[in-house]
């Protein structure tokens, strides 16, 4: 079915067994440099999954370019731990590979114990808040031996592959680009003399790991930074790799500091893949496409249409370390989605927690969260087709149970359809997708519109209930809430009524800001319809850009505390605010709703007050628990347990680990 995606590969004296690459990811799953059983279980799995190439990083060649918080191949007392992760790699068929790293002025200070970080030239870093102290002649020098040292370390290990990273804004990339390397010695000025660095690098581990072993880096296509490396000089940039010894080159976006999404949702699928192409025009080795490659479809048509040949799976193989597997069997309808969400990953990473995973609750726990069979399958009822109790379902099956699902609407999926429903949201709804296929899969009985009472928990008489009823809309105390013109959320988002021109927002956390930006976007001119113009020459880009982001409604969001969107995620709320700001949304924030009459809205901002006329007043501020069924049976006999929003409303993390802890203590 993927003739391309499982095909071989050989890279230089290796030979992979399929096209899927691992890549290098944080994972933050120690704080002291060293891996320990948590790394080992996870690349394990992935290992087992199907993937060709499983590749352990980013890891540290010396303290100051790494810090305590990253895998470290430094010293050689490293080198036993790491000998154990690339058996455990190998021995479920796949290639192990490290990609080494040095953060140069991206370096926090508090990680090197409040040490200066060093780089190309004393550049203020916009990510690390930090200015670097220039490298010297020595310790360029020092550096270039500290990847070779770590290399051969490597090697020892038992890996068959070194990667090294020259993308996302890091030390190479720092040499690279103008904007950071203002050296005037044979390390700065132009192109040839910029690419020095990295290029003797390149060429000193050729020399010590020898003609055959594989040498890889990883580079941006261009680094979505004004005034920084384009496409236009990426390929130039390749053809010095190549030359320099490197078998294969790993093509990813930007800079960690770009203002382009590199990892969210809001880019579109596979969507960094023509800067692959761009730079496999340019070389004669093999190239990997990277970033939002989600489908084995997607997969397969970038190899089929030689615009890379390897494809690097990273979240999407957290989400489900064996989606190569499923791809291969035939059946990837069956594939836990990695939805781009970045609340379990990125933004994890950026709060200093471990890497987990909102739709795989056994990700960073391959070995706590194990699915057993049950000694005495019982008969489970579940109540509710949200996330929670689809979750409960489908664990509680696989356990042995027999589960029957009961569900009061006439579809699956609960609050998915209400959180997919903003145009950049939409990924979310793959999870409707993917719990379908495995209620299909798992014979799972649904009763849809059946409103479980009581009395027909009495008839079913299961031997356990798993009660996931969900929420509702959290109505605020504000006079006239209940009055004509005022629409939940929730209905907004469902349904998708008329509006009207002018529409106001009440709450500006996640769920008001989502709210706000699907109705703005309304009116506003489609991909399909932009790309028509765009081909035909039809209309000057600024006025196209005008219907692009000036729709039918004009949208204002109140929101009381100082801040808005304080519980959106770090790694994504910079995204969020300034797509409400392209779409006109105005936020006012210190700003108390006080009353709506007839669509007159009362409002205090600090201490002053006023009036505003709105077609629409739309109440965005979060959601209540449903326990009613809790509250009648538990006089029933029936041994039950709570799950999901129900339980505490929270996002679609909390409701697949309470569907799955529920199901595993049945």
């Amino acid at each position: 079915m993927y003739t391309q995606l499982f095909s071989p590969i050989r890279i230089n004296g290796l030979m992979v067994r399929n096209r899927i690459a691992y890549p290098s990811l944080g994972l933050l799953y120690s704080y002291d440099t060293k891996l320990n059983d948590k790394y080992y279980h996870f690349y394990a799995e992935i290992a087992r999954g199907g993937a060709g190439i499983v590749t352990i990083g980013p890891v540290g060649i010396d303290f100051t370019g790494s810090g305590f918080a990253v895998l470290s191949l430094a010293k050689d007392d490293a080198v036993d731990s790491f000998t154990r992760a690339a058996d455990m790699i190998k021995a479920q068929g796949a290639s192990p590979w490290i990609q080494l790293f040095h953060g140069g002025a991206y370096t926090h200070p508090f990680l090197i114990n409040n040490e200066t970080p060093m780089a190309p030239s004393a550049v203020f870093s916009k990510y690390s808040k930090t200015t670097p102290r220039e490298m010297s002649l020595e310790d360029i020098k020092t550096v270039q031996k500290a990847f070779c040292d770590a290399a051969l370390r490597a090697k020892k290990a038992g890996f068959e592959g070194v990667e090294i990273i020259g993308s996302a804004g890091y030390l190479i990339t720092q040499f690279l680009s103008p904007l950071t390397n203002k050296r005037t010695d044979e390390y700065g000025g132009s192109l040839e003399n910029r690419a020095r660095f990295p290029r003797q690098i390149l060429e000193m581990l050729r020399d010590v790991v020898g003609p055959e072993f594989p040498l890889g880096i990883r580079m941006a296509g261009n680094d979505f930074v004004p005034g920084g490396t384009t496409d236009a000089e990426t390929p130039d940039i390749a053809r010095i790799y190549e030359k320099a010894g490197v078998d294969i080159i790993n093509v990813t976006g930007g800079w960690h500091e770009s203002k382009i999404p590199q990892l969210p949702m809001d880019l579109p699928r596979s969507g960094f893949s023509h800067l692959a192409w761009n730079i496999k025009q340019a070389v004669s080795i093999p190239v990997m496409a990277s970033n939002r490659i989600t489908t084995p479809d997607q997969a397969e048509g970038i190899l089929r249409d030689g615009l890379a040949d390897m494809v690097n799976l990273g979240r999407v193989l957290i989400a489900d370390p064996f989606w190569p597997q499923k791809a291969k069997n035939g059946t990837p309808e069956e594939i836990r989605p990695c939805v781009a969400c970045s609340q379990g990953c990125t933004d994890e990473i950026f709060s200093g927690r471990p890497v987990s995973c909102i739709g795989n609750v056994r990700a960073g726990f391959e070995e706590e969260r194990r699915i057993t069979p049950c000694a005495r399958p019982k008969r489970v009822m579940v109540v509710g087709a949200g996330v929670a109790g689809l979750e409960a379902a489908l664990t509680a099956k696989i356990a042995g149970h027999e589960v029957e699902i009961y569900e009061r609407a006439d579809d699956i999926g609960g609050q998915l359809w209400m959180a997919g429903a903003p145009p950049h949201k939409r990924e979310l709804l793959e999870y409707i997708r993917y719990y379908r296929a495995m209620l299909k899969k798992y014979g799972i009985p649904v009763h849809l519109n059946t409103a479980a009472d009581p009395d027909l928990i009495k008839t079913v008489h299961p031997d356990h209930l798993v009660i996931a009823q969900g929420a509702r809309p959290l109505i605020p105390p504000i006079e006239g809430i209940d009055g004509p013109g005022v629409i939940s959320s929730w209905e907004v988002l469902k349904n998708n009524p008329f509006l009207g021109k002018n529409v106001a927002v009440i709450g500006g956390g996640a769920v008001g800001l989502e709210t706000a930006l699907f109705v703005a976007h309304k009116g506003t001119l489609s991909p399909e319809m932009l790309h028509f113009l765009v081909t035909y020459d039809a209309m000057d880009l600024d006025r196209l850009k005008h219907y692009m982001f000036t729709g039918s409604c004009r949208v204002t969001v109140f929101e009381m505390q100082e801040k808005a969107g304080q519980d959106v995620g770090k790694s994504t709320k910079w995204i969020l605010m300034s797509n409400l700001k392209r779409y006109g949304v105005r936020v006012l924030t210190q700003t108390r709703v006080v009353s709506i009459k007839s669509g007159q809205v009362e409002f205090e901002t600090q201490g002053k007050t006023g009036t505003e006329r709105f077609d629409t007043v739309i109440p965005a501020l979060g959601s209540a628990p449903v326990r009613d069924i809790e509250e009648q049976v538990k006089d029933l006999g029936i041994p039950f347990s709570a799950a999901g929003d129900c339980v505490t409303p929270g996002k679609i993390s909390h409701a697949v680990l309470g569907g799955f802890s529920a199901a595993i203590k049945i």
